[in-house]
């Protein structure tokens, strides 16, 4: 069983997404910490990439800033072998395909191995053209994420079937739109995919709020907030994490208790 598993054992999930080296490593580590001591059942790190088309402007503000600081791949992995000392929650890496072509897909696979990296998400990667990544990636006991977005219609089943660790569920572009019909859409994914798949889905994009979060939370397996923590980071620098302590808290409240 991936040790992503463990992240939902519990209930519903909380996956806090943070960029690598925004504004350095130290702080990346930093905030970590406190959203894992603070209910963060999973992170998602982000390898920062020089054409994040997949992101908001937050994100790809992020992404700019970390690179100007000089984070490469090779950083980050080493940074995240010392996070790695006591920090043992699942820890994913989102990134995009050139970054891992550019490495080298086994090489990159195999440093996720050694380091306790227990996913890879690839928002740009085609479900079609995943066997380049996934046969590496399962030589080295990583779990390819697959990504369910909001285009994807009758491609569900199909993408459900071959998931593993968990099922992404993209919301949306921009800005998280609940509204009945945005909501409606997002439950038949999940019953969708959970009809041919037995792994989890959370939903992740755009989600900000405590509210949201409970609404998406209603409707999946877990939550995964990025832009909300990142925007923290880029209005505190080195003081967020206490920040990200507390708002991780107050979203993981929220997804604890979905219907209340």
């Amino acid at each position: 069983m991936s040790k992503i598993a463990s992240a939902f054992q519990d209930g519903k999930a909380f996956i806090a997404f943070i960029t690598c080296g925004d504004p350095d490593l130290c702080t990346t580590a930093a905030a970590v910490h406190a959203a894992v001591e603070n209910g963060a059942d999973m992170i998602e790190l982000g390898i920062p990439f020089s054409d994040p088309t997949a992101e908001g402007p937050v994100i790809q503000g992020a992404n700019c800033r970390a690179l100007k600081g000089g984070v490469t791949t090779d950083k980050i992995f080493d940074f995240v072998r010392e996070l790695r000392r006591d920090v043992r929650v699942p820890m994913t890496f989102m990134t995009y395909a050139n970054v891992v072509f550019s490495y080298g897909a086994e090489r990159f696979a195999s440093a996720c191995r050694d380091i306790d990296i227990d996913g890879l998400v690839l928002p740009d990667l085609p479900f079609e053209e995943k066997e380049e990544f996934l046969s590496v990636c399962h030589q080295y006991g990583v779990d390819l994420i697959s990504m369910i977005a909001p285009t994807s219609g009758n491609r569900i089943a199909m993408i459900a079937k071959e998931a593993e660790g968990f099922l992404y569920i993209v919301s949306g572009l921009g800005a998280m739109d609940t509204g009945d019909e945005d909501k409606a859409r997002l439950s038949l994914s999940a019953v969708l995919a959970r009809r041919h798949s037995n792994v989890p889905c959370a939903v992740g994009f755009g989600i900000s709020t405590p509210q949201q979060a409970k609404e998406m939370a209603d409707i999946s397996d877990g939550v995964i907030v990025g832009s909300g923590i990142v925007e923290l980071l880029e209005k505190y620098g080195r003081d967020a994490p206490e920040h990200i302590g507390r708002y991780v808290k107050k979203m993981k409240d929220a997804v604890c208790n979905p219907k209340k």
